[in-house]
């Protein structure tokens, strides 16, 4: 994301809410709000009109909720480029598993502090997923919940080995570097890693990584 600005859309049926976030995303040189949208249709027209780099996302607005947005601009291929960062109430809302397994590149708390919300924006709209750890490891868990059928291993078919033990590690929530020191790899070939087996798996970003070592078995709940 060099050379130009990175183009945010803020979803929220708050105004107080849009205009906090509008005002502390402005004052970035790097950083641009491109709409704002206080529905789930006006959020999906919004994206489909502005191809915004990243989407804050609220769950709970009328007309079309955050998550079913969610799934709308995630099945779009033309919107291939944009990333959706859900924003809730609650660190353990009960729809934020159904956005991410719904496509979405991470989430965030309302009460995030300013510097977090930044870097969230930066590091999703670098393609990258937002992990916090602490909170992912239960989100996860949560989402393995939802899984009620058997595992299907059939998407890890076209993986190597190696790939697939990247994956696993990828699936604990590990960084690059994390998975290199495990592996013995510099972090820059566990990144391409990353990379192949995002390819391979038709994955959008880390986060559905993630969801994929969890559906498909390789990455349990309560592993470490």
């Amino acid at each position: 994301m060099t050379g130009r600005s990175i183009r945010v859309a803020l979803a929220d049926d708050q105004q107080l809410i849009r205009a906090g976030f509008s005002s502390l995303l402005a004052a970035e040189p790097d950083l641009e709000v491109v709409g704002e949208a206080a529905t789930g249709r006006e959020a999906v027209a919004l994206v489909k009109r502005a191809k915004p780099d990243v989407v804050l996302m609220d769950i709970r607005m009328p007309d079309g909720d955050g998550l079913w947005a969610t799934e709308q601009i995630v099945a779009d291929p033309a919107l291939a480029g944009t990333h959706v960062v859900v924003v809730t109430t609650f660190e353990l809302d009960e729809y934020v598993a159904q956005a991410i397994r719904a496509g979405a590149s991470g989430f965030l708390v309302k009460d995030t502090e300013p510097v977090e919300l930044i870097r969230a924006v930066r590091v999703v709209a670098g393609g990258d997923a937002l992990l916090s750890p602490s909170v992912t490891k239960r989100l996860l868990e949560r989402v393995a919940g939802t899984l009620n059928d058997a595992p299907d291993t059939r998407p890890l078919e076209p993986l190597t080995d190696r790939e697939r033990e990247v994956l696993g590690l990828v699936g604990l929530g590990l960084t690059n570097e994390e998975i290199g020191g495990r592996l013995f790899l510099s972090p820059l070939t566990a990144k391409t890693h990353v990379s192949r087996i995002m390819s391979k798996l038709l994955a959008r970003d880390r986060v559905q990584l993630v969801v994929i070592a969890y559906e498909t078995g390789l990455v349990r709940a309560g592993s470490s």
